[in-house]
């Protein structure tokens, strides 16, 4: 028997290149869903890049677009629960690992802009996942690319094949909406943020549509519904769910248009808590016995209270708040007495959880990213991947009264999950990496600001890390030698190659054929 409460969730995230429209498209779904009165609520969480004198205050923004980055409201029978990402390509770790914790993704594309790198780069992840996508075509009413060549390039560059469920009339100045496929609806566009648009039922080869929007328009869309069935195949709810199709909307979020449509027909067709793959087994939602991760930590910005948040996903069973659960790591047992959950700026004590649901736990240091939690259970999810880095510096000490202070920081930070740590083989130095420039300054502020130690930075020139392995024990140990100024350790104590540029990752991938580079830490 399926559980209900399991039944109505929906946990998704939002992701998309920066303005793109992504914290828009999140605020009129609150709208939608009764949490917030007026569209404009949620404050805007752009990263502005300013002069470290203004870190505080880039910290405060930061810390908004943190705390609401997971909101759950209830809609029609649904229990909606959204993690926005940060668009900022800096912080692009973080998203990687919300997708995660998700059962299904909304990807926002700009229509003037088309598909840009960061999305390339969450779509590979939603790949690796199998994690079903909707497209979400955003910024209809400005002048865009036509809507034929969109779809052409969301194929080519996203590497999935799309289907659209709604199709815009004109756009830019000419916009007149778009017509419902999903539903064989035309909505009509009145560009006016707070007010909804209105919905008619009209028969297509009818004079009727000619009255609605100009002959000429009514036209087009004829030819163009008649061209999309012929070129898309029927949409099959099932290619949906198994990440082979991806369905196609088209509005502007800004004036809250083609938004509930995308929303009446997420709820319906994506998929609710899924099972999750453990190293162990298979874990149901089902089960009746707790389980969940911890995919996120937040540190707490108020430097009076070193409390952090851990975000927990509940894969299975129901949490109950005060009731003790297993953390498998440390093998201790815990309670949470005040576990949270957030509604767009609110945050509220919750006394259950249900799969799929977010719960924000009180951390003081105790759990690290990809720890989990179970009625007992020895199980561990598999853990998050960590990507190669882009960016390198040794990182030393500034104040050798304080090493202690420094290395407790270096630890907490990177259990957070802000940036990777390497030991160098050949001399012992530390190597932090990065995927942005900006990571290094939040480094440095917080291992100051948080810890009382003082870092700095030495240049070091790396193309890439990557992990490698061999089931050739004579090749590996070969290569390390050969190559002993050039290898590391990573956390975990798994061997990490350090290349210096492409030409010499090529080489070295051409000279030993048996050794297998990865780019992520998941293999």
């Amino acid at each position: 028997m399926t559980n209900p409460e399991i039944d109505r969730r929906r946990t998704f995230a939002i992701i998309s290149h920066p303005d793109a429209g992504k914290t828009t498209l999140t605020e009129k779904l609150l709208l939608f869903g009764g949490q917030i009165q007026v569209a404009g609520a949620v404050k805007n969480n752009k990263i502005k890049k300013t002069a470290t004198s203004d870190w505080m205050e880039i910290e405060k923004q930061r810390g908004i677009s943190v705390t609401t980055s997971v909101m759950e409201f209830d809609y029609n029978d649904y229990k909606v629960n959204i993690l926005d990402t940060p668009g900022h390509q800096d912080f692009a770790e973080d998203t990687f690992r919300t997708l995660t914790a998700v059962d299904s993704a909304i990807i926002v594309v700009d229509a003037a802009k088309g598909v840009e790198q960061q999305t390339r780069k969450l779509m590979t992840v939603c790949r690796m996942r199998k994690t079903p996508v909707i497209i979400f075509i955003n910024k209809m009413d400005r002048e865009g690319k036509d809507p034929f060549d969109l779809l052409d390039e969301l194929e080519e560059e996203l590497q999935i094949s799309v289907r659209p469920l709604s199709w815009p009339i004109n756009q830019g100045q000419r916009f007149k909406g778009v017509f419902n496929i999903y539903e064989d609806q035309l909505n009509l566009f009145t560009s006016d943020k707070q007010r909804i648009t209105e919905k008619i039922s009209v028969d297509i080869h009818s004079d009727e549509l000619d009255k609605h929007v100009s002959p000429t328009d009514a036209e087009k869309l004829r030819n163009d519904l008649e061209l999309i069935d012929g070129v898309y195949p029927a949409f099959d709810v099932d290619d949906y769910l198994k990440a082979d199709i991806a369905p196609v909307f088209f509005g502007s979020a800004l004036n809250n248009f083609g938004v509930k449509e995308l929303l009446d027909c997420f709820v319906k067709i994506a998929p609710s808590p899924r099972p999750v793959q453990a190293e162990e087994r298979v874990v149901n939602p089902e089960e009746s016995k707790f389980s969940g991760f911890i995919f996120k930590i937040t540190a707490n910005i108020d430097p009076n209270h070193r409390s952090c948040i851990a975000f927990c996903k509940v894969c299975s069973g129901k949490f109950v708040r005060n009731n003790p659960y297993l953390h498998v790591r440390q093998q201790k047992t815990m309670r949470f007495s005040s576990p949270t959950q957030f509604m767009a700026q609110r945050k509220s004590t919750i006394d259950e959880a249900w799969p799929g649901d977010i719960v924000g736990l009180p951390d003081n240091g105790i759990f690290k990213i990809g720890d989990t939690l179970t009625e007992g259970e020895n199980i561990h999810f598999k853990g998050l991947p960590s990507f190669s880095p882009e960016m390198f510096k040794y990182i030393e000490n500034a104040d050798p009264m304080k090493t202690k202070q420094l290395n407790k920081g270096i630890e907490q930070l990177m259990d957070e999950g802000v940036a990777q740590l390497f030991v160098n083989q050949f001399n012992g130095r530390k190597i932090i990496g990065t995927v942005g420039q900006l990571q290094f300054e939040v480094i440095q502020y917080r291992l100051e600001n948080e810890y009382g130690a003082k870092c700095r930075w030495e240049p070091i020139s790396l193309y890439k890390a990557c992990w490698i392995e061999s089931d050739d024990e004579a090749e590996l140990n070969n290569f390390k030698q050969r190559k002993y100024q050039f290898m590391a350790k990573d956390r975990d104590g798994r061997d990490v190659f350090l290349a210096d540029s492409g030409y010499m990752l090529q080489m070295a991938q051409q000279d030993f054929e048996n050794i297998r580079f990865h780019f992520t830490s998941e293999f």
